[in-house]
């Protein structure tokens, strides 16, 4: 009976996240990596990080699901001068009561599209790391809490340096996932074309709420996960520790390796994309699924991998060839 019923609320979950995907679909061709990536990191209850050269709907993929939510939603444009107060607020003097106040910032908000955030300077991330990290912000001597649900949506683009601010490895650790967009194939740019060549505007109905998602939550938190999964995932991570793995040849490519988040995050993840699939249990695959887009922010390469010209993907491909499958 308990079966019976957690496939109900699977099932129920399935249905709420193919409305979803239906109206993002709208606007957006293709791209089902980065929609699944974007709703998984909603669900996991964490902040996402999407590259991708110009053009290939980072911004508006947010957007439209913005659109899509019944929840509050900004955009910050990042720049090398964008100040701390510009992000969180500041106080101000009210000259009828002789007191300052304070005036809450942009990231206030449900949903903060933190678009190009690499273009922005230490201090603005230092602030927006304290809204990511602790869901709250500091303005003068009070903190205050950010609204339920806070996710930070960012975006980077990986082939423009000039006047870019690499992200502290601290900050990176708090995105639950780092999804990379490639180019949409032919025919998908033919739809495209068709679509949004002619410009008229495209009506997105609204589909989730903070109840809703508190519901997609649960469902996926009753995913069962076998202790054998559980010890996959942690051998997974483990084994991105070089100090921990130097008998395997990959170990030395990796500098620093994967931290306990994001066992956590890989854990919740593999749950997310089981109930994205309809089952109730997860399986190894689930795990090697959202392995990539989990640990390649996580994971900081040596010089010799460099010199090679290896990227962190090919060095969790190694990882996952290494760790036996339960």
């Amino acid at each position: 009976m308990e079966n019976r019923d957690l496939e109900r609320k699977v099932n129920d979950a399935r249905k709420l996240l193919g409305d979803v995907k239906s109206e993002i679909s709208k606007k957006i061709v293709g791209q089902n990596a980065m929609i699944d990536g974007l709703l998984m990191g909603i669900i996991a209850g964490g902040h996402v990080l999407v590259e991708g050269v110009p053009g290939l709907a980072k911004t508006l993929a947010v957007r439209t699901l913005s659109e899509a939510l019944t929840i509050d939603f900004k955009r910050i444009q990042f720049t090398p001068d964008l100040l701390p107060a510009d992000l969180t607020g500041t106080m101000i003097y009210r000259q009828q009561t002789g007191e300052f106040v304070a005036r809450k910032g942009p990231v206030f908000t449900n949903i903060v599209l933190a678009d190009e955030i690499n273009r922005a300077p230490a201090k603005v991330q230092a602030a927006l790391l304290e809204s990511m990290a602790e869901k709250q912000v500091t303005i003068g001597d009070s903190t205050y809490k950010l609204p339920d649900p806070f996710f930070v949506l960012a975006t980077q683009n990986p082939i423009e340096q000039e006047g870019t601010y690499q992200l502290p490895e601290a900050q990176l650790d708090r995105f639950v996932m780092k999804l990379k967009i490639n180019y949409p194939t032919a025919a998908e740019e033919l739809e495209i074309l068709k679509r949004m060549g002619s410009e008229k505007p495209i009506t997105i109905n609204r589909v989730l709420n903070t109840i809703t998602i508190a519901q997609l939550r649960k469902a996926a938190e009753s995913i069962t996960v076998d202790e054998r999964i559980e010890k996959y995932i942690v051998s997974i991570v483990t084994a991105s520790r070089a100090g921990n793995q130097k008998h395997l040849s990959f170990s030395r490519y990796i500098e620093y390796g994967a931290s306990p988040r994001a066992t956590i995050y890989l854990y919740r993840c593999a749950r997310i994309r089981a109930m994205f699939e309809g089952r109730i249990f997860v399986l190894p695959e689930d795990v090697k699924a959202v392995a990539f887009d989990v640990l390649r922010h996580r994971i900081v390469l040596s010089y010799e991998a460099q010199a090679e010209e290896l990227s962190t993907d090919d060095v969790i491909r190694d990882i996952l060839a290494a760790v036996s499958v339960p």
